[in-house]
């Protein structure tokens, strides 16, 4: 299954990985390092909207592979086109993410972007084309259910079946500045809800929502379901009480989970 993709590899030459901590990312960083004739160099950046577990995912398997790894700030924060978080926020982030890699390294970038990614609206990959970066998932035709396989296929135990993880910002809706403070706070109702979710080891979908109108925690059907009202009240108190100043009169309500549901197009406040 990986011939191709092993194929497109070895056409570019010494390549960057930008390597963000999710399952694609990590499965081409793998792949590469294995393969390539020279060994790549993987980049990985830090910022509030990428959570301290990815950074730690990213810098275990550098550590278990041998990879040559450069972890950087990509500056999105400083960019006041990013923090006002537009329709098309991913493009200044990816915009900064890949100016960023480029001031570290002449090397041909490569991105985890797969098939599955083409068909919803990716700014971020306006910004890429911008910087020539090539998505060799992409190229060798791999879906995610693809990207997945391969990754069972090189061993990568619990990589292979790590949940979407777009960054923290994706929970804020369109046109609502974007905050570190807000951001952590995110990452911390989702830590707290999911711990109280855990079932036999499974992490249910757990989506904190910061909008206009409140603070909405999204919850797969079957954990919506095994939470009864007292319940939610409950967990709505404790999740109030971490609330960062600015949230400290919102509601806060529960939902079903759906995808991308913070992204209101053309909306600007």
């Amino acid at each position: 299954m990986s011939a191709a993709l092993e194929s497109v590899l070895a056409g570019l030459g010494p390549v960057a990985v930008a390597v963000s901590g999710g399952v694609d990312s990590l499965t081409l960083a793998t792949i590469a390092h294995r393969t390539s004739a020279e060994p790549p160099l993987m980049v990985h950046a830090v910022s509030p909207a990428v959570p301290g577990e990815a950074t730690e995912r990213v810098r275990a398997e550098a550590a278990r592979e041998g990879w040559s790894l450069r972890v950087i700030e990509a500056g999105e924060f400083a960019d006041p086109a990013y923090r006002e978080n537009p329709v098309n926020r991913c493009f200044f982030c990816k915009t900064n993410l890949y100016g960023a890699i480029r001031r570290v390294t002449g090397r041909q970038i490569v991105s985890g972007a797969n098939l599955d990614d083409l068909g919803e609206y990716r700014p971020g990959l306006d910004a890429a084309r911008e910087h020539g970066v090539r998505h060799p998932f992409v190229e060798a035709s791999f879906s995610k259910a693809m990207v997945r396989a391969l990754a069972r296929d090189l061993g990568l135990g619990a990589v292979a079946e790590l949940p979407a993880a777009p960054c923290l910002s994706s929970r804020v809706e369109t046109g609502i500045r974007i905050e570190p403070e807000t951001l952590a706070f995110i990452h911390a109702v989702e830590r707290l809800v999911g711990d109280d979710l855990t079932v036999t080891g499974a992490k249910r979908a757990v989506r904190c929502r910061v909008r206009a109108a409140g603070i909405v925690v999204e919850l797969d059907p079957q954990s919506l379901a095994s939470l009864p009202e007292g319940a939610q009240a409950d967990l709505g108190r404790r999740i109030a009480a971490q609330a960062p100043a600015r949230l400290s009169d919102a509601p806060v309500s529960f939902a079903p989970y759906r995808t991308g549901s913070a992204f209101l197009t053309g909306v600007a406040r």
